[in-house]
């Protein structure tokens, strides 16, 4: 069930013998079937499952979420306005989470999810109880920090936007998976609202806006004309927060403390450059689902002198 939806008393009910045919003339309108099926899922309840049920046997019927005028009005408004899907409906699922997502957050991806398990491998490999604090730079939707809070519940972690906007989405996300109190939400830039704990992160993950500007106008409409630029522009070359990001992580991490950053499938070797140039080691390369670099690891060295 959504965040936006809840049946009515007299709940509308769909066979499968009227799901196909209108099914089929709305998708005559426009755009994907696996985007229309994510809408009568996630707005409609009608998940995988019952719709491969209803495929085999149309006589059986389904109980909507919504009601079928509400579906497609979703769907037209998706396909005039480009809205994104999530926004419309108000939720995104992600790992095993679904999150409250809308305007003023990137919509969490997929490959994200990566991000967190490069973090919990680090975690399997290093002594009981590490990591004692954490930090998520750049946490729009909150997807990073509400991962991080459930994998690691003895740690303190930090949640830091300078959007005031991505803030209430991480905020709302944090208390809807029960884990708010065990997270400090801090407005301002990469490191900065972090001074007070510098030298004592001992795990900090980030999926910075990576997009070089030029590139920003040439996104499909869904993300250019509705998703926040301010988490999409990486500046001319795309590196602009990874630079500030790498040039404040000997500082802000423990001894031994690891950097997991995401960044374009093209850019892996000038993020890796950057962050060795900054004093970090076991810089090291990971690949997306598609088999690109995208994510890099990285660690403060357990003395400077080293």
């Amino acid at each position: 069930m959504s965040a936006h939806f809840a049946a009515s008393p007299e709940q509308e009910r769909l066979s499968g013998t009227e799901l196909w045919p209108w099914r089929r003339e709305l998708l005559r309108l426009g755009g994907a079937p696996a985007d229309f099926d994510w809408l009568l899922d996630l707005a409609g309840g009608v998940d995988g499952h019952s719709r491969h049920r209803l495929r085999l046997q149309p006589e059986l019927s389904v109980v909507l979420g919504c009601s079928l005028g509400e579906i497609e009005g979703l769907w037209h408004r998706h396909l005039s306005e480009k809205i994104p899907l999530q926004y419309l409906v108000g939720v995104c699922p992600w790992r095993d989470l679904e999150l409250l997502v809308g305007p003023g957050a990137l919509i969490p991806r997929q490959e994200t999810e990566l991000l967190v398990e490069l973090a919990l491998e680090h975690a399997r490999a290093l002594p009981a109880g590490w990591p004692r604090r954490w930090a998520d730079l750049g946490s729009g939707s909150g997807c990073l920090a509400v991962a991080l809070a459930l994998a690691f519940p003895e740690a303190q972690g930090c949640a830091v936007d300078c959007s005031a906007e991505a803030l209430h989405h991480t905020d709302a996300n944090l208390q809807r998976a029960g884990v708010r109190g065990r997270v400090a939400q801090l407005k301002g830039s990469w490191w900065a609202p972090l001074e007070v704990v510098w030298g004592q992160l001992d795990l900090v993950l980030s999926n910075p806006p990576y997009i070089p500007s030029a590139d920003v106008s040439l996104l499909d409409p869904v993300v250019r004309w509705h998703e926040p630029h301010l988490a999409l522009d990486g500046g001319a070359d795309g590196l602009d927060a990874v630079r500030s990001i790498a040039a404040g992580a000997l500082q802000a991490l423990a001894p031994g403390g690891w950097l997991l950053l995401e960044h374009h499938h093209d850019q892996s070797s000038a993020v890796c450059s950057l962050l060795s140039a900054a004093g970090l080691e076991a810089v090291v390369a990971h690949k997306d689902l598609e088999g690109h670099c995208r994510f890099v690891q990285a660690r403060r060295p357990l003395s400077l002198d080293d």
